[in-house]
């Protein structure tokens, strides 16, 4: 007798249909609000590298790595099989293609010794779309970036460094890092009882015979990538904060002091190690003047805070891409999902909020580029990114989080699961307004540069003149903005540079997008015709208009 069990087909109760295809492969370069951005600041000449990084991140294969990456989190190891201290993170194989690939391709620090104009603009651009993989290992790629004007404050510590830091080269393993190929940098800045308040730091540093060496003895919070080679940290000399290099293997072969206490079991970044390490006679070389640890830092600030825009402009794009493919394949109530007006006034508002966060991070690249390099208008180049920086730090990170949440719910349950990889990108959302200053902290900052460089405000203003009379909202808004900086209050800082961001990516919008963009935004974002969730545009916007620039060919 035969039996029929094994001639059932394994889906012998419905047939699968109504469910997308996988995205990738996909063009992560298919933006183009990005591609106009990148030859508007001058690194137009980049464009074929940013293309054909944007096909390798959208592949099968950096999108496996990423996936692989998250899901086998980073193991500490504090000693070895014999008892002795070795304090190793180790990471799966995936986390290191991921950095292989964003070293080589000058995410790391190559910028700084590229001679050509819109380097920094170029490793931007380079960031938007290689941050369609995972943003974990964007961290220690940020730091190596932000350490090197901040090394040049120690010219001697900048010749043996630099010339590693700034290569394309990825050599993980710690050994003495004159002997390496490539060098990653990270940095050692809050303390468990300051967090952003590093004056509050209690970690001290000793001189010791040899000038410019020092012993630390203390503690970090929140360090970060604790594999990296190099460390730029912050402690209390004699002469007050100072800021310090303290390599993990010295110029001997011995291990300094770098005790990792445990891993840090964090919402997201899980596939970043961030760590809490102590100094116990650490030896650390001298950065800047004693004294000076903040103002030595500075410069890397900047570097990461608009690194923090770049990538939650990133996650944006790429949980966007991933709603607009989802729509584009599913049908529900005898229609595509992309054909649902209200589903395209969602993603309409999504895309508008999109592009105005790429917009605003590759004008902040092309200030940095230009004010580093001393290009014409350096001054008013400096101010501007200054102040800037601050504002789109606050702004587009805070908008983060509810813009993945809601381009997560255009997939319905499925974008709830985790193999959709959208609850990956929603958790991943929110560190990026809390890292390098929380909402508070750069709000604060915008009004601290406010009242202490006033040439950061005219260089704002002369900013957005270049887009006056050509719209009322936009011209009422900034009159508006002028009246109200003379009464800036702390516990209205918030609200201040909210208005700042809106009014800043709106004139963007209108001088560079077309006009269903720039006229949708003026009108929801200045004009108050606006709800208060993301899918609110008001019936005269031109959703066709906005769709058919931001969504990338269909796949």
């Amino acid at each position: 007798m035969t039996s029929t069990l094994a001639q059932t087909p394994p889906y012998a109760t419905h047939d699968v249909a109504n469910q997308p295809p996988p995205l990738s492969p996909y063009d992560a370069s298919d933006d183009t609000a990005l591609l106009e951005g990148l030859r508007r600041e001058g690194a137009g000449w980049a464009e074929p590298d940013v293309r054909r990084l944007g096909l390798l991140a959208g592949g099968p294969e950096a999108q496996e790595w990423s996936e692989l990456a998250n899901r086998h989190e980073p193991v500490l190891r504090t000693h070895d099989r014999y008892g002795h201290r070795v304090d190793e993170v180790d990471f799966h194989p995936s986390w290191h293609e991921l950095l292989r690939v964003a070293v080589a391709e000058g995410q790391a620090g190559a910028p700084w010794a590229d001679g050509r104009p819109g380097a920094h603009v170029a490793r931007t651009a380079g960031g938007l779309v290689w941050g369609h993989t995972d943003a974990g290992h964007g961290c220690p790629t940020s730091m190596t970036y932000a350490a090197v004007p901040a090394l040049r404050r120690q010219p001697e510590l900048a010749k043996v460094y630099e010339p590693l830091l700034t290569g394309r080269e990825y050599d993980p393993g710690l050994r003495v890092p004159t002997e390496k190929r490539g060098l990653l940098a990270g940095m050692g800045m809050t303390e468990k009882q300051g967090g952003s308040d590093v004056r509050t730091n209690t970690t001290a540093a000793s001189p010791t015979a040899e000038p410019g060496v020092y012993t630390l003895r203390g503690h970090k919070w929140f360090t970060s990538a604790p594999m990296c080679d190099l460390f730029l940290v912050l402690a209390q000399a004699p002469g007050g904060l100072s800021c310090f290099l303290v390599p993990r293997v010295l110029p001997d072969g011995t291990r300094n002091t770098f005790r990792i206490q445990r891993l840090k079991d964090k919402l997201g970044n899980r596939s970043n190690a961030s760590s809490e390490p102590e100094f116990d006679g650490t030896v650390a070389w001298l950065v800047g003047p004693e004294g000076q640890g903040v103002k030595t830092i500075i410069e890397m600030v900047n570097c990461t805070r608009l690194d923090c825009v770049m990538m939650s402009a990133a996650l944006m794009r790429r949980t966007l891409v991933e709603a607009g493919h989802h729509v584009r394949h599913r049908s529900a109530f005898g229609a595509r999902l992309l054909d649902q007006p209200l589903m395209r006034n969602v993603l309409a508002d999504l895309a508008l909020e999109s592009e105005a966060a790429t917009t605003l991070t590759l004008r902040l690249a092309g200030a940095a580029d230009r004010a580093v390099r001393g290009d014409g208008g350096q001054g008013a180049e400096q101010a501007f990114r200054r102040i800037a920086t601050a504002v789109g730090k606050y702004w587009v990170t805070k908008r983060g989080p509810a813009f993945t949440a809601e381009a997560l719910e255009c997939l319905g349950g499925n974008g709830y699961v985790e193999d959709s990889g959208m609850p990956r990108h929603y958790r991943e959302a929110p560190l990026l307004s809390i890292w390098e200053g929380s909402g508070n902290v750069n709000a604060l900052d915008v009004l601290r540069a406010l009242t202490r460089e006033p040439g950061t405000a005219e260089a704002l203003f002369g900013e957005l003149a270049l887009a006056r009379g050509a719209d009322a909202r936009l011209d009422a808004a900034v009159a508006r903005l002028r009246s109200d900086l003379g009464s800036a209050t702390p516990s209205g800082a918030r609200r201040l540079v909210e208005r700042m961001a809106l009014t800043l990516q709106a004139s963007l919008l209108v001088r560079h997008a077309p006009p269903a963009v720039a006229d949708a935004f003026c009108a929801t974002r200045l004009g108050g015709d606006w709800g208060h969730a993301f899918g609110t545009l008001p019936d005269g916007a031109d959703v066709g208009g906005i769709l058919a620039r931001s969504l990338p060919a269909a796949n």
